[in-house]
């Protein structure tokens, strides 16, 4: 290792923790010492200094023992004729500039708390392009992701690149490979970010293209987000540095791209990435660190050209990622998924309540169909002129020796996902009510309603080639077509739907297993039955017996369930012995239908999470998209924080929006009439289903009586409320005792 990389990273150490010094000696001078500081609504304060140290940041006093920390890191200067012949000094180096990042970016928050923008989306029409660190909200729905495969890693690139259309090829080509893409840091006036804005590239959380601030401190907020992960998802402790750490490493697959010239903070920066386990590749002729040691392979690599950084980034974190090649005009791939066909890019669009759009998939027999035909029924987008609108129908018969019918509808919710990974096409709605906008860039580049059948007969083959031999697609565009479609497809639904809701616990012998969190949430088992849908929403018991048999060897294992040991709780022999197992022994048994008693696992992933509330005799419950207070005094964040590992923590119980008017929600404590409490958003989105679920139970306006922050966000605000319209819950047994 040359003398001159260890010079420039512990210089650019010592440069960076010398500056923040200054700036923090300034907040003191302008503001009191009891300040509260740091990141908008998380919960893991700074959460690279909680996570590696486990201070808790929360005032300006707090800021103090970080920085002496990061002082100390310090090694002594490079001196003399002699190289460094060992990394341990520039890792040291490395940590301390990134201590003093995350400080100088709290700073940054209270001097200018304007500065980024709190939102998944830029708003460049008010000049906000710069998103800092990721709120808990952003962060648990996109740490998904990165749990379920979807998001293999990230790329973290600082600086930027010759010209904006360099820069939105390199960007494509992650994207192609579905990784994030996290932006920091500018070169000569500009950055990656600005160039993709100039060259009409859509950047936000949205499109999986974060811009996280202009300066290379914001490069921070990528590595917090790694360490949220850790600590959300995995169960790492905060303070546990050497966990921490090896976690990312193994876990985490990221790497840095520095375009442009690299200085003494950038050198700080890269040595402190490895810390990680992140290399980092330059398009400058920088020293390099080759030898394998922290990373997986080479730790800095330099004189990597544009057109060979993406492959050669990913072979050298050594990350296995698959690129799906597809015969349409347009780029695909889940990157493209959260793409938004604004009014000044649409052409046309179909569905929406403008027109009528349905999706069906149906079985057939294998004679009936021939696989690849795709068909367009009526106009086409050729045919269209800018602004017209379109009635759609995508029909998709499916054939195969191990199809069944039950697989319909988990083929069917594809459609969704798959057409919005279609670079330039927005796909809202599913079933009855979807909504197709075609963006004016992708009809430029000869996109047709055809290249949607294309999509569906390639990925129906690639992803369920267990269950599938054949796949043909019809689409009908002329609206009598459509409306017969239509109501074909209706009834389709109204019987699937009410098989699913005649299933109970009690008549399946068979439950099945979800262990995709374990990648992140090592102890976390997921039981789902027909009555308890998976924590996290995207799997109910159809969903799971079809990827069974689509993967036996994947995470939805059939488990069963054996003698019931308490009907009641919901506590099975089977169920027990299968996670015992699957958590290696960290979890012994747990209950479906209590929170009271030994509740089940919860990760990271959850949609929702119900808590006690002792005075008011009931529960209440959080979606993670509430950010404001709750009656049981915690945020969904810190609930997440608390639980979110695999535990299981009685009071507490992670759940899936759905589950809450299940049958079995809650049963052995009382079930959905001890349900006092829940943000206004979700009451509303599941009303319906609530004042359904009530009448059942005879409290036709259980709905009306559940209260909401509207009424109240603590026990003591809530309970006249639920006295003055009778609620259930205060007249039932106690709830503890």
């Amino acid at each position: 290792m040359s003398k001159l990389v260890a010079f420039a990273a512990i210089q650019g150490g010592y440069n960076i923790v010398s500056q923040v010094e200054g700036e923090y000696k300034k907040a003191l001078q302008t503001y009191n010492a009891d300040t509260k500081v740091g990141f908008p609504n998380t919960a893991y304060y700074l959460p690279v200094i909680y996570s590696l140290l486990g201070l808790k940041v929360e005032t300006l006093e707090d800021m103090k023992k970080p920085l002496e920390v990061a002082r100390k890191l310090l090694p002594p200067h490079v001196k003399g004729a002699n190289h460094l012949p060992y990394l341990g000094p520039l890792l040291d180096a490395g940590m301390a500039a990134l201590f003093a990042f995350e400080i100088k970016e709290a700073i940054r928050y209270l001097n200018e708390p304007d500065f980024y923008y709190y939102s998944e989306e830029t708003d460049l029409d008010n000049g906000k392009l710069w998103l800092g660190a990721a709120d808990d909200v952003v962060f648990r729905k996109r740490g998904v992701e990165f749990v379920d495969g979807s998001a293999p890693g990230f790329a973290a690139i600082v600086g930027a690149a010759p010209n904006p259309e360099i820069a939105k090829n390199i960007v494509e080509e992650y994207q192609k490979r579905n990784l994030y893409i996290f932006l920091a840091a500018s070169h000569n006036g500009t950055s990656v970010a600005e160039q993709l804005v100039e060259a009409g590239v859509q950047v936000g959380w949205n499109t999986r293209i974060v811009p996280f601030g202009p300066y290379i401190s914001s490069a921070i907020f990528a590595l917090g987000f790694a360490n949220r992960a850790a600590m959300a998802f995995g169960g790492i402790q905060p303070g546990d540095h050497k966990k921490m750490l090896m976690y990312n490493k193994d876990r985490i697959f990221a790497f840095v791209n520095a375009l442009g010239d690299v200085g003494t903070e950038w050198a700080a920066a890269a040595a402190g990435c490895v810390n990680w386990g992140f290399p980092t590749l330059a398009d400058t002729d920088i020293p390099e660190i080759l030898p394998t040691g922290i990373c997986t392979y080479e730790h800095v690599v330099a004189n990597v050209t544009h057109d060979e950084i993406v492959q050669r980034s990913v072979e050298v974190r050594g990350l296995k990622v698959q690129v799906t090649s597809i015969d349409i005009p347009c780029s695909f791939g889940p990157a493209y998924e959260g793409e938004r066909v604004r009014g000044a890019d649409l052409h046309c669009q179909m569905g929406g309540g403008k027109t009528q759009c349905t999706e069906l998939v149906k079985m057939a027999e294998m004679s009936e169909i021939e696989d690849g035909k795709v068909t367009v029924v009526g106009k086409d987008i050729k045919d269209l002129k800018e602004g017209d609108t379109l009635n759609l129908g995508i029909f998709v018969q499916v054939a195969g020796r191990e199809m069944q019918p039950d697989f319909e509808p988990i083929l069917e919710r594809q459609i969704h996902h798959l057409v919005n990974y279609i670079q330039g096409i927005m796909h809202i709605g599913q079933r009855d009510i979807s909504w197709v906008r075609v963006g004016k860039p992708a009809v430029e580049k000869g996109f047709t309603l055809k290249d949607i059948g294309v999509v569906l007969h390639a990925k129906f083959h690639q992803d369920f080639s267990n269950i599938l031999d054949k796949v043909q697609v019809t689409l009908y565009t002329n609206k009598a077509d459509v409306d017969k479609m239509t109501v074909t497809a209706r009834a389709e639904y109204r019987t699937r739907d009410e098989r699913v809701d005649k299933m109970t616990d009690e008549a399946e012998e068979t439950f099945y297993s979800c262990t995709l969190c374990q990648s992140f949430a090592p102890n976390h088992v997921c039981t789902v039955s027909p009555e308890r849908t998976g924590l996290c929403g995207a799997y109910n018991w159809m969903d799971c017996k079809a990827s069974f048999e689509i993967n036996p060897t994947g995470p939805n294992q059939p488990i069963q369930k054996g003698e019931c040991l308490d009907p009641k709780l919901g506590q099975w022999k089977g169920v027990n012995e299968f996670i015992t197992k699957a958590s290696r022994g960290a979890v012994t048994h747990y209950n479906f239908y209590s929170m009271v008693i030994d509740p089940m696992t919860t990760c990271g992933c959850c949609e929702a999470i119900a808590a006690m509330l002792p005075a008011c005799n009931g529960v209440m419950t959080v979606g993670r998209d509430y950010t404001g207070d709750t009656p049981c005094g915690m945020k969904f964040t810190t609930l997440a924080g608390v639980m979110g590992g695999g535990a299981s923590s009685p009071g507490f119980v992670g759940h899936s929006k759905y589950n809450i008017t299940q049958r079995k929600f809650l049963v052995g404590d009382g079930g959905l009439l001890r349900m006092v409490w829940m943000p206004k958003v979700l009451k509303e989105e599941i009303k319906d289903r609530i004042i359904a679920r009530g009448k059942e139970l005879g409290v036709p306006n259980l709905y009306d009586m559940i209260a909401d922050e509207t009424v109240g966000i603590t026990e003591e605000e809530i309970l006249p409320f639920l006295q003055e319209k009778g609620h259930p819950a205060l007249s039932m047994d106690p709830l503890i005792g």
